[in-house]
């Protein structure tokens, strides 16, 4: 059984890209660390781990998008610097599909497909007749129904993720393919279309990296795989000498540390939420119930249908069908000012966007939300404004220059204090946290643990953690439960499996287990 960090030796295949002890870190994190990986022509190489274990870093320092803090890429036995023009062009032969679908809608399909344009026609001008024939072998090449003239508005999700992938492929020089995720919008006829042309791709010699949290697709495409935990490259192996639960062990490691653990200690104060049947666009017939003064996980891969799930239950999604109660009162849903007044604040996870307003001051970023307690008559109190301002800054310890300071210049810890504190001044009975430490340096997230813990002992609210760092969730949660799209797989209490919970969220059959609540 191959081992933790033992290089292995693939046979008479030519390594094209050569990762050596690349380094990357980032503001209170080393993304990666010292991370080693040889890919191969001819070669699927599947590269695997749990949310945030450094995977994206990679990609982006494989493409060139970021550079290295330490370490260095070699292509075709010779070492290359992103950020060097002159190297440029041995990044060209690498074409990148990524998660995220990234076409230009409003243009059309062939448009998509050949972007950007190598050659015009003799006025200068864009030959569409041309690009739309020299598209048709591409689209029926992988059963893409739509025309190329099509708006790429207009045609499936689906067949915009293919034509995704397509577009990677039509550069001829392109001798190394990077796939992340590339299978999350394909039914699973689509999928199968998809991996004929990847063995094709592979019999031509090419060399692929296959990123996938679906370990079926790993076993059923992969010839080697890597294994990454919390930045550092902790398994290698070829896939046909290994099976899914030794690759669950790897990424799940050992059992969690004995580092401190945030966990509310006086729970048991009786269901504050209870929510049957729920389902909507992402989710189907979700159950759970939250009790007083507990942290509740919610784990998942992005894209499970976390987030909109409770963004159904604050109304800011439409709810197909089910039932919730809180306080033991039939909940109404639809009204996101309706949910605040009555005790359930959800706190988005894009909080920059969604969270602040980066161009007002601290005062103003909690004031907004909070006018009807500076209010006198028909105008807004200053004086009102400024004291309920220095309470929050003094109740959650909040670091600034003065009230007037823009937000936009405090750090993501402190940015995700005030937007707590502003939502504690509304005296919520439920708190949904939504991704609370992305972007926090790891001083700021144990500061924010410690808050979540407090709120949750002393006050006795609910919590809603989502989160996708695992051991973020063991470290704080009570319970947590597992989503798979849009599905719930399992629902675990304290002591847990961190295995189990692995294996839930990836979809894999779960085991009954004990502690369930």
């Amino acid at each position: 059984m191959p081992r933790c960090g033992r290089g292995l030796f693939y046979g008479k295949n030519m390594a094209l890209l050569q990762a050596r002890n690349i380094t990357k870190v980032f503001p209170g994190v080393t993304a990666l660390d010292r991370v080693n990986l040889d890919i191969e022509s001819g070669r699927i190489h599947c590269v695997i781990g749990e949310n945030g274990a450094g995977k994206s870093t990679l990609i982006k320092i494989l493409m060139g998008i970021y550079a290295a803090d330490g370490g260095e890429l070699i292509i075709d036995g010779r070492t290359v610097d992103a950020s060097n023009k002159k190297d440029r062009k041995y990044f060209d032969r690498i074409a990148y599909v990524p998660q995220e679908l990234d076409l230009f809608t409003e243009m059309s399909v062939a448009e998509n497909l050949f972007m950007p344009y190598k050659s015009l026609g003799a006025s200068g001008r864009i030959d569409r007749r041309k690009l739309e024939s020299d598209a048709l072998p591409w689209l029926e090449r992988f059963k893409i129904t739509a025309r190329p003239g099509a708006l790429v508005k207009n045609i499936s999700v689906s067949e915009r993720q293919m034509l995704q992938i397509v577009r990677s492929m039509t550069n001829t020089g392109t001798e190394i393919l990077l796939l992340d995720e590339p299978t999350t919008s394909l039914t699973t006829n689509e999928t199968d279309r998809l991996f004929e042309v990847l063995k094709e791709l592979r019999a031509q010699g090419k060399a692929i990296i296959f990123i996938s949290h679906k370990l079926e697709e790993i076993f059923a495409i992969g010839d080697t795989l890597t294994i990454l935990r919390n930045g550092v490259r902790v398994a290698e192996a070829h896939c046909r000498d290994v099976d899914i639960p030794w690759v669950i062990s790897h990424m799940a490691g050992s059992e969690l540390s004995q580092e401190e653990t945030y966990r509310p200690q006086r729970t048991g104060g009786g269901v504050l939420l209870k929510v049957r049947g729920l389902t909507g666009a992402k989710f189907r017939n979700i159950d759970f119930d939250l009790h007083r003064g507990e942290i509740l996980g919610f784990s998942g891969l992005v894209g499970s249908g976390r987030t909109e799930i409770m963004q159904a239950l604050f109304g800011y999604l439409p709810v197909w069908s089910g039932e919730a109660f809180f306080e033991g009162q039939k909940w109404n849903f639809g009204s996101t000012t309706r949910s605040v007044k009555d005790g359930l604040v959800y706190m988005p996870e894009e909080r920059k966007q969604q969270g602040i307003l980066p161009q007002l001051s601290v005062k103003k970023n909690i004031s907004v939300a909070l006018l009807d307690k500076i209010k006198e008559g028909f105008y807004l109190s200053k004086e009102k404004e400024t004291a309920i301002t220095r309470d929050v800054v003094d109740a959650y310890n909040i670091k600034i220059a003065s009230f007037e300071q823009l937000i936009q210049f405090l750090s993501g810890g402190n940015q995700q204090k005030v937007i707590i504190g502003r939502a504690m001044f509304s005296h919520p009975k439920a708190l949904v946290f939504d991704e609370p430490t992305k972007g926090i340096d790891v001083g700021s997230k144990a500061e924010i643990y410690k808050l979540m813990k407090r709120l949750a002992e002393e006050t006795q609210i609910g919590i809603i953690l989502i989160s996708s760092e695992l051991n973020e969730l063991l470290k704080c949660s009570n319970r947590i439960i597992t989503i798979y799209f849009g599905e719930k797989q399992g629902e675990s209490a304290y002591p847990f499996d961190k295995e189990q919970i692995l294996n839930e969220i990836m979809g894999m059959k779960r085991h009954a287990h004990s502690g369930a609540a």
